[in-house]
């Protein structure tokens, strides 16, 4: 890994073309981990610059971190004023189920994205929880087992913190933790929008961002005529997906429904709405299609 972040993406992309991603990572790792990790920031905010690659076909091609048959993740809002969802406690009852249903689990002892980042806005010590057999290799000098009620605390912790979930199958996890692709393991980041690595999907076109983050099925999002044009809603959004134009917040195809924008508008001019009674079935369910839990 070099100095700055336009030499390392520039040696990232000329390794990915010769070998492919992994040794490109792994070779970037090593480097900086001889050195005794003293660039270890600039080797993760490298892998930022990984999704802008998708818009060269040479490159994206040759990213499994891209492809959309490798990688299916949703953002699962916390907003509790969701129109049609009542009495839907909708991340906790997903995430409960899917802790229910695996075999193993580890809780990351902290958050890289918001240790990296110097985050002041959101606990540091929240980290990921990973579920499923290939759990088991991830170092367990930054992580520990966790028991079923542990895992579902850490769950309710990270929401009381005002952290959204963003769950499902990871192709980039596997780069980023080094362990070998094996469908069994499940990403559970609990994002902030200042912080967290996911947000660097905007760094990539859309239709690449659409065949790997998929918002809920059923929810939708609109600014109502109650928007004054503050601009709160602005900082909130991850994906920069919001932005005020002529006075009116309006919201861009980036947008994942993460719900944040909804929570942080002081007059309630953003509207949430679901239709789809079996919701927490469809995640559950699009989940364990891809990633093998027992």
């Amino acid at each position: 890994m070099i100095g700055n972040p336009k030499e390392a993406l520039e040696r990232i992309a000329n390794t990915v073309l010769e070998k492919g991603v992994t040794p490109a990572f792994n070779a970037a790792y090593e480097f900086d981990r001889r050195r005794g990790g003293k660039m270890v920031k600039n080797f993760f905010k490298s892998f930022e610059w990984l999704y802008a690659m998708a818009y060269i076909p040479a490159l994206r091609d040759r990213i499994p971190a891209l492809n959309p048959d490798l990688s299916d993740v949703s953002t699962i809002p916390i907003n509790k004023d969701i129109e049609g969802a009542e009495g839907i406690a909708l991340p906790e009852e997903v995430l409960d189920r899917l802790i229910d249903i695996s075999n193993y689990r580890v809780i990351l002892d902290g958050c890289a994205c918001r240790k990296i980042y110097g985050c002041e806005t959101y606990p540091q010590d929240i980290g990921c929880i990973f579920m499923g057999e290939s759990a088991k290799k991830i170092p367990k000098d930054y992580c520990h087992e966790a028991s079923v009620d542990e895992a579902k605390a850490h769950v309710r912790k990270s929401f009381a913190a005002g952290l959204v979930p963003i769950v499902g199958e990871a192709r980039a996890d596997h780069d980023l933790l080094r362990i070998p692709v094996e469908g069994t393991l499940l990403t559970t980041c609990f994002c902030c929008e200042c912080c967290c690595l996911s947000r660097a999907f905007r760094r990539g076109p859309v239709k690449t961002v659409d065949g790997i983050m998929h918002p809920v099925k059923g929810l939708s999002i609109e600014v109502t005529e109650a928007c004054v044009g503050c601009g709160t809603c602005e900082k909130s959004c991850f994906m920069d997906a919001i932005q005020v134009r002529a006075g009116r917040a309006v919201i861009d195809d980036y947008c994942r429904i993460c719900g944040r924008c909804a929570a942080a508008c002081p007059h309630d001019a953003i509207k949430l709405t679901l239709d789809n009674p079996h919701a927490v079935d469809d995640v559950v369910n699009r989940v364990l299609a891809k990633v093998d839990l027992s």
